[in-house]
Order: structure tokens, then sequence, then C-alpha cells
């Protein structure tokens, strides 16, 4: 179970580390938000699942699945709504997007009263 556990640990860890680099080396807003989302995510749910391979206790498992729970469901919210303000505040580089399909929705759109 150390083994197991320590496979973990450094999988969460080198998750975590990449993303720590993509913050620094990404050259954008949106860039860097996925990068600080799905690989801190991973990093995360890797260490959680070393601590309930290690401490396999119903408490340690219960509050390990809610912190859990909790990441899946909160970080990819952040996520968007950041990318989302930072596109309508023009903190982003148009020339890195493939495809700009908010910009369509947004134009169809009436503006606010």
């Amino acid at each position: 179970m150390t083994v197991v556990t320590a496979i973990f640990l450094l999988a969460g860890a080198g998750s975590t580390l990449g993303a720590a680099l993509g913050m620094l080396r990404l050259p954008d807003l949106l860039t860097r938000m996925h990068a600080a989302s799905k690989p801190q995510a991973v990093g995360l749910l890797l260490v959680l699942a070393a601590l309930c391979v290690q401490f396999p206790t119903s408490a340690v498992i219960t509050t390990v699945l809610l912190v859990a729970l909790l990441q899946i469901m909160t970080v990819p919210v952040a996520a968007h709504i950041i990318g989302r303000a930072a596109y309508r505040t023009g903190r982003f580089r148009p020339e890195h997007l493939h495809v700009d399909e908010l910009a369509e929705a947004l134009e169809e759109r009436p503006p606010p009263p």
C-alpha cells in the first residue's frame, strides 16, 4: 500500500507541478486558465486517492469523497466564469482562438436595457 500511495502522491505532485509551469509559461489568460484548472484538479484527486489508500477508514474516505466532489463541481464553473469575464473585457489574445463561437452568440443577442 505504501508503494501505491507513493505512486499516487508523485503523480499528483507531477500534475500540480505541470499546472504551475503552465501558469508561468503559457501566453494568455485563456490558456493559463486551462493549466490552472484541469491539471490542478487531477493532481488534487490523485493526492486524495493516496490519502484513501493510506488511511482506509470510513471517516477519511467520506471526507475525501466530499472534497473530491466539491472540487470536481467548482473548478469547471470557476474556470468558465473567469474565461467568460476575460472574453467580455477583452483580456485575451484573439489571434490564439481557432474558432470564436462566443462572438457569434453575443452578436445575435440584443444588448441589455
